[in-house]
Formats: structure tokens, C-alpha cells, sequence
């Protein structure tokens, strides 16, 4: 009774009740559109196809969609092409100094990295959208027949047309979410997505028992997977390493401040659910735009970059543990904070101020990452190799049930703390969520 009185506190303010029905709304549109056929295909039939023959690549990328790829619908790209030109741009912002100073120039110089941002995710969008509709007007059913009706340049543009501007308005979508409604907009769109897939992945582990693919032990065995996984995920996400901070004492008119002794708390998992979201993307990226051309070659590479592989397991894994690192250094900087301390009179206990400081909170955070890191990768990887060792398509193991796990625990943050700073009691009444990086 106690949680779900605190859940009707949300709707006691009347701010948080627009915000929550706000985001519902726009998520309800985007599955709404998932379900909307691309113009000009046989939709039914080149789902069945695509299911039936791109195996274990391409339930992991349909993963992603809300299942809109299989069905080729008008959210077919997802936002994917967002997150991979926001990676590109961020590993710009680090090559060029005039991106690097027009990211630090406060509001004015983050608009224009968002419209630099937006730019990029049509481009990426029209390229990924024409390979697409040129590889499926090369494929054909088992009878011979072609998915297309009216195959040639007028329905490459549609489909291009089509796709690009069903991923510029998923984007909005993403972008309203995050300015009138409740967490992080580009986040949740994956989350339903993925959550949207779920009755699926449930019911084809059932049909693999009930034909005999998999034994009953097995499919428990899955369960207590994702059970334990739940379990770690909800750990180390909320796991910190505190770090002791004590304050001089200092005399200012009468009164006397500081003195008192607190800690610097550090994350595990500083990237959160980023470095997944981004790797998925960068591999998404060519694997979705060589899945579609019918070339021996380009067919092999395919198959070498679908789930499963070595090269694939391989680049996740590197992608992963790079990214960890890389947006834990966009988003923490041990210099500001050694200097931070020092201008209020905090100093690490053993640890002189200012750079022995810097170089201590660098080294421990570089220990952390690393940790970090294998442990998203380890998460990640685990569906893959329970597919290549015993086959079993289970693409909603460890990278989805992270980014759910991981967006839910922010979603309530956010809520938790609307909820505090208006006198109610939060969602989880011992020990408040720590809120993550998104």
C-alpha cells in the first residue's frame, strides 16, 4: 500500500502528471507508427522473409526498432541513425578545436551542436534508407516473386523519402520527450522499443520448447539468466566508490564554516547506458546497409558483422569498453573537480590539493571505467554466445535488459526527485535511486 500511495503522489502535481501523460502520449504515437507499411512493399511477405533468412543479425537489430525493420514499416531505422550521428559528432568535437570551443560556448553553442546533430542524422538516415530499398528490390521469395511492386528510382526516392523523414520525426518525438515530459526522450523511444518486444521474445522461446528446439530446463535456465542479469545490472548500476573529502575550517565575519568531512561519490558505471547504445549503433550502421545489397562479398562481410561472430563480438566488445572511457571523460573531468575542491577549502585526506588531487581522482576513475567497462561488455555479449553455443535466438538478453533496467532507474530518478522537492515521499521510501548519467 505504502508504493502505491507514492505512486499516486505523482498525480497529486499537477507539473509531474502533464509531464508523465506527455511522454506516454508521444511513446504511444511512436509505436502507433511502427506499425504504419512503407509504401509500395509487400509488407507481410518481406517480413516473413527477412525473419525466416536473416537469422540472428537481424532479430538483434529488429531488437532496436520495436520490431519496425522485419515489417519495413515507416520507423524502420529507429532513431539509431541519431545516435550515430551524435557519436560522429561528439569524436569530431575532440578533433576539432572550433567544435570543441563552440561546445563549450554554454546554450548558443549546444543549439548548434544539436543542429549539426540533426543535420547529420538525415544524411545518415537517406544513405542507410537508399541501400535498403536497392537491396530489397533484389531479393526474392522462395516462388520467385519480388517484394516490390513497382521496383525502379521512383520507389528508391519514396522509400528514402519515407524512411528519413520517419527517423526525423522519431527524433522530434525524442527531443519534445526530453524538454516537456519526463527523462531522457532519445532513451525511452529505444526502451519502448524494446519493451515492445518482449511478449515476442517470450512467446518464440515457448514455441522453440513446445517444438522440441530447446528442453523446459533450458528455457528456465534463460530465466534464471535474466533474473541474475536484473539482479547485477540493478547493483552496479546503483554502486559507488566514495572517495573522503574533509573541509578546512575558515573564519568568514563571525561565522565559522567548513570543517566537516564528506565524500566525492564515483560511480562503477559512470557512461551508464551510452556506451551500448553507442557501439550497437556504429555496428548497426554498416552490418543494416550490407544486409541488403546482393553480392557474394558484401553478403560474406555481412554475415561476419551479424551477432554471434568472432568479428563481431570482437568489435562490440572494443566499441564498448572505448565508449565507456570516452563519454566518461566528456562527462567528468577530474581537473574541474580537483579545483573545485581546492577553492572551498576541500582536500582529499593523504592527497596534497590541486594536481596530486587531479592525478588521484584520475587513476581512481580509471580503475573504475575499466571495470566498468568488462562489465558492460560481459553484460552485452552474453546473449551472443548463448547463441553460439547452444543457437538459441535470444536477442533480449544482456544490451537490452541493460537499457531497460538502466533508462527505468533514471525515468524514477527523475520522478523521485519531483516528487522530493515538493514535500512527498518518494517512490522507494529506504535509500533514495541515485540518479545515473544518460
Amino acid at each position: 500500500m505504502g508504493l502505491l500511495a507514492n505512486f499516486q503522489n505523482i498525480f497529486k502535481i499537477e507539473e509531474l502528471k502533464k509531464r508523465v501523460f506527455f511522454t506516454l502520449a508521444l511513446l504511444a504515437v511512436y509505436r502507433i507508427g511502427a506499425h504504419i507499411p512503407t509504401p509500395g512493399i509487400d509488407g507481410d511477405a518481406l517480413s516473413k522473409f527477412l525473419l525466416a533468412k536473416g537469422g540472428p543479425m537481424m532479430g538483434f537489430f529488429d531488437m532496436f526498432s520495436g520490431g519496425a525493420l522485419s515489417r519495413l514499416t515507416i520507423f524502420a531505422l529507429g532513431i539509431m541513425p541519431y545516435v550515430s550521428a551524435s557519436i560522429i559528432l561528439q569524436l569530431l568535437t575532440v578533433v576539432f578545436p572550433a567544435l570543441a570551443k563552440l561546445a563549450k560556448e554554454g546554450e548558443e553553442g549546444r543549439k548548434m551542436i544539436v543542429k549539426y546533430t540533426r543535420y547529420g542524422t538525415v544524411i545518415i538516415s537517406a544513405i542507410q534508407s537508399t541501400f535498403i530499398a536497392i537491396g530489397i528490390e533484389g531479393m526474392r521469395s522462395s516462388t520467385g516473386a519480388s517484394f516490390v511492386m513497382h521496383p525502379g528510382w521512383s520507389f528508391r526516392l519514396m522509400t528514402m523519402l519515407t524512411l528519413t523523414s520517419g527517423t526525423a520525426f522519431i527524433m522530434w518525438l525524442g527531443e519534445q520527450i526530453t524538454e516537456r515530459g519526463i527523462g531522457n526522450g532519445i532513451s525511452l523511444i529505444i526502451f519502448a522499443g524494446i519493451v515492445a518486444r518482449f511478449p515476442s521474445a517470450v512467446s518464440g522461446i515457448a514455441s522453440l520448447v513446445r517444438g522440441g528446439a530447446i528442453s523446459i530446463f533450458m528455457a528456465l535456465f534463460l530465466v534464471v539468466i535474466v533474473i541474475g542479469v536484473t539482479v547485477l545490472i540493478i547493483y552496479v548500476e546503483r554502486g559507488q566508490r566514495k572517495i573522503p573529502v574533509q573541509y578546512a575550517k575558515r573564519v568568514v565575519g563571525r561565522k565559522m564554516y567548513g570543517g566537516q568531512s564528506t565524500h566525492l561519490p564515483l560511480k562503477i558505471n559512470t557512461s551508464g547506458v551510452i556506451p551500448p547504445i553507442f557501439a550497437s549503433s556504429l555496428l548497426m550502421f554498416p552490418a543494416t546497409i550490407t544486409g541488403f545489397i546482393q553480392v557474394p562479398w558484401v553478403q560474406a562481410l555481412s554475415r561476419q558483422l551479424g551477432p554471434g561472430t568472432f568479428l563481431h563480438i570482437f568489435l562490440y566488445v572494443s566499441l564498448i569498453i572505448f565508449f565507456a572511457y570516452f563519454y566518461t571523460a566528456v562527462v567528468f573531468n577530474p581537473v574541474d573537480v580537483a579545483d573545485n575542491l581546492k577553492k572551498y577549502g576541500g582536500f582529499i585526506p593523504g592527497i596534497r590539493p590541486g594536481q596530486k588531487t587531479s592525478d588521484y581522482i584520475f587513476r581512481v576513475l580509471n580503475r573504475l571505467t575499466f571495470a566498468g567497462g568488462i562489465y558492460l561488455a560481459a553484460i552485452c555479449v552474453l546473449p551472443e554466445l548463448l547463441y553460439t553455443k547452444y543457437h538459441i535466438p535470444f536477442y533480449f538478453g544482456g544490451t537490452s535488459i541493460l537499457i531497460v533496467v538502466g533508462v527505468a532507474l533514471d525515468t524514477v530518478s527523475q520522478i523521485e526527485s519531483h516528487l522530493v522537492t515538493r514535500s512527498y515521499e518518494g517512490l522507494l521510501k529506504k535509500g533514495r535511486l541515485r540518479g545515473r548519467r544518460a
